[in-house]
């Protein structure tokens, strides 16, 4: 009898006291409509009690110095085992993070050159993290920043008319008066009629302490150059979150000294069999994997069975094109989790509880299929599998399926169907339509036709590009695809840098904490504050609960967060102000009879019908436009789904008036209902004459684009170069392209 997770009551978000039974041992997928309850059941629910209750099982000694974790709102869960989740979170974004250090490759790799390189050295000697390693020059980075001159500065332009382009030296400003009160520089003369003199002073001159007795000058101050300031801010701010404003006047390139290498001549020129650390850890993962096997000796004997099993794992996990050397902040979303599931496989470990969010998120069809073969060897190890998902071909591959729904948000929450996918199929649902073929996505009308011109690429040579000329139909929609690590990211770094005024839409967060809100996102509020004052009689200010007018107990958060201690902490209604954010003051004043609290509990559809500004609706539009109209006004944007959140921040790009966007994988949390409603948004787009371009794996986002690029034909070395380019149908035929083989079956497939 199969054994089977007991849920009894399971309340948490938006779920609607859930009761079901999970099979264990079973790869299971719960999909549904983005923000249906999905993560809700699988993360917020089943995985957070079974970390919770692990935890209890230890002794009060040893959960002194771990995590509390708040207990999960649901009566009663029985069958969990310790789980484990493996979801697209970062590794960490630190310069000195990589793929050799998170694995641990490059700490065995220091190793065997330690015990067998000649000369000899020791193993903390190869680390770019210690000073007797690291490089001299870029102190174990791999990279140097250097100063774009030509975004920095307008060399037209005088220093009385603005030429240093950076807003700390802005006209009038502090710095710029400093720049006055020298006295060193003619302020009406062009930067391109400076000396080399001047031009150095101004540019790099260090700090001069000096004083100005005139009126109207600084009395007191000290003048540095620009670019001398701003190099030590950057400096200043390596490993941790840096200057972001800052970073765009620099560009990052390889450290000249040691090429990238991050250690010092020393542990540069140390050898095993003719080849250096530094060769080993910039070969491709597969490569590497090969080469090790040919090491032979009782050290190499010791050590290398451990590194090759690490790699077998990568490269089943379908990274095998990276370097150990790969920085981590410059892995995908994608790349990040598949690293994670390599790592799991060297797990003995069995009756674990995997919990995996989207792991096809950034895969092409043809690593998909990779993918499921890694699944299956955890599953088979006698592991669950709980996989938010929504790729066809995962539910496909399922034993069992939850589908929850029937909507999102208040709409969502319920069981709507549960069984084997072909149980699923039969039923009356969005996901059962869309997997019997019974409801497909709307085929929009291509309309290359329109396009009258293109934008250009010429001799792109970035990473692995292969010194690609790239022709990109304006106001069409393309879509740039191929094989993981074909460089897809790397031509947008391309395009991007010339075609510098596109509005971009990427994966990065929208909101980190619970003050952020759609309504504040998008700049709504600041309408509808003023809406409500203007016709109340108050200040604005009032009505924001980040400041005059918060409620003072819960600081304008609408709850208290309570140490439990062991037991975790638990938020809790704010007593003063019972959820509604406000002084008692603020919420006497009403308009049409609502408070601004009811205005921030309203959903996005609602508050289009209340308001009649036409500013506020031009703002709410655009995100009911994108299918958030179930969403509340004040929901924190950190509660957000994925899905939810990368078309908070589409409807905001929106708003811009931009002829140029570039959407980076726009389908990543959608179920393909919600893709059928982005297509929409992104055909109106076309329509107004914008140009489209779409990096993206999803198959009917890419067979309804006016132009296709594929690159590949693999990943890394072997990648980089164009494999088709024409229209969907054409890509289609082309034999070559592991994207036009999985079109032609989709198009084979929507003919039947």
């Amino acid at each position: 009898m199969t054994k089977m997770i007991k849920i009894i009551g399971a309340r948490q978000n938006n779920l609607k006291n859930i009761t079901l039974e999970i099979p264990t041992n079973e790869f299971v997928v719960i999909t549904g409509v983005s923000g249906s309850g999905k993560s809700s059941l699988a993360f917020d629910t089943i995985f957070s009690e079974a970390q919770r209750e692990f935890l209890d099982s230890m002794s009060s000694y040893a959960r002194r110095s771990i995590p509390r974790i708040s207990k999960a709102d649901v009566d009663t869960i029985e069958g969990l085992t310790p789980s484990v989740v493996i979801d697209q979170h970062p590794l960490g974004r630190n310069p000195r993070s990589t793929v050799g250090t998170v694995t641990e490759i490059y700490t065995y790799l220091r190793l065997l050159y330690s015990r067998l390189g000649k000369p000899i050295l020791s193993a903390s000697d190869f680390s770019f993290n210690r000073p007797s390693g690291a490089c001299e020059t870029c102190k174990g980075l791999g990279f140097e920043i250097v100063p774009d001159m030509n975004r920095l500065f307008d060399f037209n332009k005088s220093l009385n008319q603005g030429a240093i382009k950076h807003k700390t030296w802005k006209v009038n400003g502090r710095y710029w008066n400093i720049i006055v009160a020298t006295g060193f520089f003619d302020m009406d003369k062009k930067l391109a009629d400076f000396s080399e003199e001047e031009s150095n002073k101004l540019f790099h001159s260090e700090p001069i302490k000096a004083t100005n007795d005139q009126p109207g000058y600084v009395q007191s101050f000290s003048f540095e150059g620009v670019i001398s300031r701003l190099l030590k801010r950057q400096n200043d701010s390596r490993g941790l979150t840096g200057n972001s404003y800052d970073e765009q006047f620099f560009t990052k390139r390889a450290c000249l000294t040691c090429k990238g290498a991050r250690i010092n001549s020393r542990a540069r020129e140390v050898q095993v069999n003719g080849r250096s650390i530094v060769d080993l850890v910039n070969m491709e993962i597969h490569e590497l994997h090969e080469y090790l096997k040919n090491l032979k000796g009782s050290v190499a004997d010791a050590i290398i069975p451990y590194i090759n099993k690490l790699l077998s794992h990568m490269i089943d996990s379908g990274i095998g094109y990276l370097t150990v050397n790969r920085s981590i902040g410059t892995l995908s979303n994608g790349e990040v989790q598949r690293l994670k599931l390599a790592r799991q496989l060297g797990v003995s470990l069995t009756g674990l509880i995997y919990v995996l969010d989207e792991p096809t998120r950034g895969l092409h069809p043809r690593d998909t299929e990779k993918l499921l073969g890694i699944l299956d060897q955890l599953k088979n190890k006698g592991n669950s599998l709980l996989v938010v998902e929504h790729d066809m071909a995962v539910m496909q591959h399922a034993d069992h399926i939850i589908d929850i729904g029937p909507g999102a948000g208040k709409n969502g929450g319920k069981i709507v169907g549960q069984g084997s996918p072909g149980e699923i199929r039969e039923l009356d649902t969005l996901t059962g339509e869309y997997m019997s073929k019974r409801k497909k996505v709307t085929r929009r009308l291509q309309c290359l036709k329109n396009a009258k011109d293109f934008l250009t690429i010429e001799g792109a040579k970035l990473h692995n590009l292969k010194n690609i000329n790239v022709k990109i139909p304006r106001n069409a929609l393309t879509c740039l695809t191929g094989v993981s690590g074909s460089g897809k990211s790397s031509l947008i770094e391309v395009f991007l840098k010339k075609y510098s005024n596109a509005t971009v839409v990427d994966q990065s967060a929208v909101g980190a904490n619970a003050r952020s809100i759609p309504a504040t996102y998008t700049k709504a509020f600041d309408d509808i504050r003023k809406e409500f004052s203007r016709e109340v009689g108050i200040e604005p200010s009032l009505l924001t609960f980040n400041g005059a007018g918060a409620c003072h107990e819960c600081d304008g958060l609408g709850y208290k967060v309570i140490d439990m201690h062991f037991l975790g902490d638990v938020q809790e209604l704010c007593p003063e102000c019972q959820g509604k954010r406000y002084v008692s003051h603020v919420l006497d004043y009403r308009y049409k009879n609502k408070t601004i609290s009811d205005v921030l509990e309203m959903t996005i559809s609602e508050a289009l019908t209340f308001f009649s500004n036409k500013s506020i609706i031009r703002a709410l539009s655009i995100l009911e436009s994108v299918g958030l109209g179930y969403l509340t006004l004040g929901q924190p944007l950190n509660t957000l789904s994925g899905g939810e959140a990368q078309r908070v921040k589409l409807a905001s790009r929106l708003r811009k008036k931009g002829e140029i966007y570039v959407l980076d994988e726009p389908t990543s949390g959608l179920h393909i209902a919600d893709i059928d409603l982005l297509l929409e948004v992104i055909n109106k787009l076309v329509k107004k004459n914008n140009t489209v371009i779409v990096v993206e794996h999803n198959l009917e986002i890419i067979s309804n684009a006016d132009w296709v690029i594929d690159l590949g034909p693999e990943g890394g070395d072997a990648g980089g170069y164009i494999v088709a380019e024409g229209t969907p149908e054409e890509i289609a035929k082309t034999e070559a392209s592991y994207t036009g083989n999985f079109l032609s079956e989709l198009f084979l497939g929507n003919e039947l």
